[in-house]
């Protein structure tokens, strides 16, 4: 029995690598920008962009679409420009003038050749899931600390509250010393995981976009938090109660942490959930 396994495994970790070997030699022809110190700083700026811009294209069209509106879990709210320049413009300014000098310091340390291997299917995947529970309970930490220290929130916290209202660009609204500490996060855990570097770029896609649709505003039927089971992702609904309530829904993405220590206040149902007409914005 336990040959059948080993066989199917292989099996599994072989066809695996039918697709991502592929992958990885390909990305591999881009070897001489993905080694270079500007990588990083594109990469994180295109990929938060790209998947901001849907929801920035929402937010325009909403007032002229109310069939948007039930989607939204504030739907009388819509950012305005004087509210999506700043926190496009800080995003960019961030990343040019604070995180470009950190990635050419490591790359100055720390040149090496990538891998001629890709990594196993099932290394990959849980590397990913590995790093985001790390990152859920490091930054759940932090984030209870910035609030329930008065100091701590007004110093460096404050700023990425300044919208009560979420919306997709304000992800990034925030102070550099939070944009580092989850930095921070990040390089800790990916080294402590050992994580190769296809499992870097597809965590850092994967992570970018929970905070983006975190922060979207919208609550939509195919919602991560709706595909996950057992509530244990929370999603958009669960992080914009912690904007509008500040003392709850501390985690970023897992529920654990909230329902352990007394912080999880659940989200009410979104507009969609009971509504039979296929379309009104009730």
């Amino acid at each position: 029995m336990s040959c059948h396994n080993s066989s199917e495994l292989q099996v599994l970790c072989s066809s695996s690598q039918l697709f991502l070997q592929p992958l990885w030699d390909r990305l591999k022809t881009w070897e001489a920008l993905i080694q270079s110190p500007f990588f990083p700083v594109l990469f994180s700026v295109i990929t938060y962009v790209g998947f901001c811009l849907p929801f920035v294209v929402l937010d325009v069209l909403n007032p002229w679409v109310p069939s948007l509106r039930r989607y939204k879990i504030h739907p009388d709210f819509s950012p305005s420009a004087r509210q999506l320049l700043p926190c496009l413009r800080q995003t960019l300014y961030q990343h040019v003038v604070f995180v470009f000098p950190l990635t050419l310091l490591h790359w100055a340390h720390s040149p090496k050749l990538l891998p001629p291997e890709a990594p196993q299917l099932l290394e990959l995947v849980s590397h990913i899931v590995f790093c985001l529970l790390l990152f859920d309970g490091e930054f759940f930490v932090w984030h209870v600390l910035h609030h329930r220290v008065p100091w701590l929130y007004r110093t460096f916290h404050k700023v990425h509250h300044q919208n009560s209202s979420s919306f997709a660009l304000a992800t990034q609204y925030m102070s550099v010393w939070e944009l580092f500490s989850l930095g921070f996060f990040d390089l800790v855990n990916i080294k402590l995981l050992k994580c190769h570097p296809l499992t870097v770029l597809i965590f850092h896609v994967v992570n970018i976009w929970l905070s983006v649709e975190d922060h979207s505003g919208y609550d939509f039927p195919w919602s991560t938090h709706r595909l996950v089971p057992f509530g244990w992702y929370g999603g958009v609904a669960h992080h914009d109660l912690h904007h509008s309530q500040f003392n709850c829904n501390f985690a970023p993405y897992f529920t654990h942490w909230d329902k352990l220590l007394g912080t999880f206040c659940p989200a009410p149902l979104p507009a969609w959930w009971n509504c039979g007409c296929g379309g009104c914005p009730s």
